[in-house]
């Protein structure tokens, strides 16, 4: 199932993308009485009875919204925790000029950097060196404290595709890399979260980045030197992942900061991300 969040009147509204649209969960429950989360949130952190009531929802639907007529949110705008993982590809970090890193690198982004697939992405002024970075997103479904490699991805709710944007001369203006990361806006989610029981093998997906039509990335999960399953691991053990917190797990090479001519990013320009079963995200941005 594909679950999203979308704007109708300034209110973020619960979407299920289908082949012939996207059903306004909200509509459909009021017309029929069937009982329905209202929001991403209120799915994931309602286990399978949740997903069985837009089971329902889905057969009784009969009116769709035009996927290109409706407003994108964040697929989850209220993400608790928004994790990224950095230097976790093989042939980025080495097109970085860094070490293989023994251990996961891990940096923060807040909610506040989450925006929605076709938003536009407001740059900072003072921001010159703007890079793009696919990535594959796992959001957690249910408390993780403690798990185990083996048992990780049993606490998956899905997945989605991310961006994970960076302003390179802010990033690297010391050896924390939050000033040039959790900017505003700067990690788009979306178009939908992909639960996990369609992304059987989360190691094997294909995933590309393109910038005004020409591809810049073009690699597969599996070149990760830690997988999504030894993240969400690793992470248990020094604190509790809750339902909805989002971990971005890496990107792979083709990013402007591992190119010898760097033209960085700059308004106007547009980034699609996308991975094999996931979508495509699309955003530009402005200054």
């Amino acid at each position: 199932m594909k679950v999203l969040s979308y704007y109708e009147n300034q209110h973020v509204k619960l979407g299920i993308k289908t082949d012939d649209g996207i059903i306004d969960v909200q509509a459909v429950s009021e017309k029929t009485g069937i009982a329905a989360p209202n929001t991403v949130l209120e799915v994931i952190e309602g286990g399978d009875e949740a997903l069985q009531a837009l089971t329902t929802i889905i057969t009784n639907s009969d009116e769709k919204l035009d996927e290109e007529n409706i407003q994108y949110a964040p697929a989850i705008p209220n993400a608790g925790k928004v994790i990224c993982v950095g230097a976790n590809y093989r042939k980025h970090a080495i097109e970085s000029g860094l070490a293989i890193p023994e251990e996961p690198i891990y940096f923060a982004k807040y909610a506040n950097s989450l925006s929605g697939h076709r938003q536009e992405i407001s740059v900072p002024q003072m921001a010159v060196e703007v890079d793009y970075e696919v990535e594959l997103v796992a959001v957690i479904g249910k408390p993780a404290k403690f798990v185990s490699v083996e048992a990780a991805l049993d606490y998956v709710f899905g997945y989605a595709v991310g961006n994970d944007l960076s302003v390179r001369e802010l990033q690297f203006r010391s050896n924390q890399w939050l000033y040039g990361k959790a900017i505003d806006g700067f990690a788009p989610l979306g178009p939908y979260i992909v639960t996990a029981d369609e992304v059987p093998n989360p190691q094997n997906l294909n995933l590309k980045c393109w910038v005004n039509g020409e591809l810049r990335q073009d690699s597969n999960t599996e070149d990760m030197i830690f997988s999504t399953a030894k993240i969400i691991s690793d992470l248990s053990q020094i604190m509790t992942l809750q339902p909805g917190d989002v971990i971005y797990t890496g990107t792979p090479e083709g990013v402007i900061m591992g190119m010898e001519e760097k033209n960085w990013l700059k308004s106007g320009d547009e980034i699609v991300c996308e991975i094999e079963g996931l979508g495509r995200l699309v955003n530009k941005l402005r200054k």
